[in-house]
């Protein structure tokens, strides 16, 4: 009995299961970022597939100082549209420039969030 008890007395986990976390983009966060304007959302989406591309080309040649800056311009942009696996890979870049490991997590990171955008935007 004191099994079943434990079981319905369970917290509450929905904030957890929210599907748009669990995509390459965040579309409520994009929502509460452009009040629902949905051809805004799409504008935004495509500014950033661009920059995101941009910044990507930017990170390979660059001095160490250069790639925590321009990983740190990443972050920016991906919080603010709500990609957060972009931010969490771009803060891991800011945080070691050098590491290669990083640097391939956030070019899969963009490449499949770009890739999300692209299919959007058909």
């Amino acid at each position: 009995m004191a099994a079943l008890r434990i079981a319905f007395e369970a917290p509450d986990t929905i904030g957890a299961a929210c599907p748009s976390a669990s995509r390459p983009i965040d579309f409520l966060h994009l929502a509460q970022q452009t009040m629902g304007d949905k051809a805004l959302e799409i504008e935004v989406l495509q500014i950033f597939a661009r920059q995101a591309r941009q910044l990507m080309k930017e990170l390979s040649p660059a001095t160490p100082a250069e790639r925590q800056a321009t990983a740190h311009r990443m972050k920016g942009a991906a919080l603010a549209i709500g990609a957060s696996a972009v931010a969490s890979a771009a803060a891991k870049v800011e945080g070691a420039p050098d590491d290669a490991g990083h640097l391939a997590m956030l070019a899969a990171a963009v490449l499949e969030a770009e890739m999300f955008i692209l299919k959007l935007c058909r």
